[in-house]
């Protein structure tokens, strides 16, 4: 159980962590952006959480992060990191954003190609 524990507490340390280099921006949880995207549309704002899927092609692609609150799609130009990071990532969030030829392509879900996604603007990596 001690063990189990120290893990956890490991584990919020490095999240805490990598919430540093966010001060610019509002930090929030994905449920919230989620429950409200039309407050947040177009507004730079941070999450941290884990990446659950990943696709790119040519150096651009999508990700989607879960918090433990919900999921969001993040659209990099830069690249997308490995399934299973821990990611903090900041961006703009859009509702109603379209990929228009990349989303095809890349074979993302419906809700990526056309729904509530975060472009990203900077993004920490912890594997």
């Amino acid at each position: 159980m001690r063990k189990r524990l120290g893990h956890y507490w490991w584990a919020f340390l490095v999240l805490a962590g990598m919430v540093l280099f966010l001060p610019g921006c509002e930090q929030k949880t994905i449920n919230h952006i989620l429950a409200d995207p039309q407050h947040y549309a177009n507004h730079e704002v941070g999450v941290v959480g884990k990446v659950v899927r990943s696709y790119s092609v040519l150096g651009h692609g999508a990700y989607e992060v879960d918090d433990g609150t919900g999921t969001l799609w993040v659209v990099s130009k830069t690249g997308v990191p490995r399934e299973g990071a821990r990611v903090g990532v900041k961006g703009t969030i859009r509702d109603g954003f379209n990929l228009g030829e990349l989303g095809p392509i890349l074979k993302l879900p419906e809700a990526v190609r056309s729904g509530v996604v975060m472009v990203e603007s900077e993004r920490k990596v912890k594997d």
